[in-house]
């Protein structure tokens, strides 16, 4: 169980300090690529309220493991998981106690025509398209709850001929946008804004068709000692910040408790 407690008084004291510098200073954030929109957001805002600068990189949340193993520059990591934040602790790529839930997502099958996803999920019983896309499920914890929710509904053996596959959930989704898949599984966060589906049709994916899709942020060995990554963090976790996460179709935990004990959850 994560030293919450801890976290909260560190990752406090690190922004303090970080508001009273009297110099701008500059994080480097690796971003699972479901959370694009909502991190560009976050990071227009974090600028202007402190004056920190966010250096976004979006990618695989599997290729930023790999990367950050061989060194890459990162500061923070905004995973699309709750296993690899983890994993990077227990290596000592990351500071123990650091990490923490900001956000639970929600996988969707979405179309850009606007007739052929019902409400229901029902077109996947059907399968009467040629090609289905999905994210690497060895890369992308979306892709591998897509693989569970086809296998809880006894269809992944029916469809698996069928896969277009992404490298990143940010690759699915273009392969169903440039309809070069007629439908696939991507993060709601892609193709919701504003409490609205932006365009397209879509079924949202119940929740206990596959594990949670708990992602968490951790701040990295790199960034140890830097006060605008510490303050990223905490301003990561301020109430605009989660109402800016909540517009994107994101859940939000009510506390780490709630999170760690979520059915299936990796905690």
């Amino acid at each position: 169980m994560r030293a919450a407690g801890f976290l909260l008084r560190q990752l406090a004291a690190f922004g303090l300090a970080a508001s009273a510098t009297t110099f701008a200073g500059e994080v480097r954030v690796a971003v699972a690529a479901n959370f694009t929109l909502p991190a560009q957001s976050i990071a227009r805002a974090f600028e202007q309220e402190t004056g920190h600068k966010a250096q976004l990189a979006f990618g695989s949340t599997g290729r930023f493991f790999a990367q950050i193993a061989n060194g890459a520059p990162f500061d923070v990591l905004l995973a699309a998981d709750g296993e690899t934040p983890q994993q990077l602790e227990r290596q000592g790529l990351a500071v123990a106690g650091s990490g923490f839930t900001y956000a639970v997502g929600r996988l969707v099958l979405w179309s850009r025509n606007p007739a052929l996803v019902d409400a229901k999920g029902d077109v996947l019983q059907g399968g009467n398209f040629p090609r289905i896309a999905i994210a690497d499920p060895k890369l992308a914890p979306y892709g591998a709850a897509a693989l569970q929710t086809l296998n809880r509904l006894g269809l992944l053996s029916r469809l698996q001929p069928k896969f277009v596959q992404g490298e990143s959930i940010a690759q699915t989704y273009q392969f169903v946008a440039s309809e070069n898949a007629p439908l696939g599984f991507v993060a709601l966060s892609q193709v919701f804004a504003e409490g609205r589906l932006t365009q397209g049709s879509a079924w949202v994916v119940p929740q206990d068709l596959h594990q949670p899709i708990l992602q968490d942020a951790v701040l990295l060995t790199k960034g140890r000692t830097n006060a605008a990554a510490a303050a990223f963090l905490v301003y990561l976790r301020s109430p605009k910040s989660r109402d800016t996460i909540r517009s994107f179709g994101y859940d939000l935990c009510s506390s780490q408790a709630s999170c760690r004990l979520a059915p299936g959850g990796s905690r």
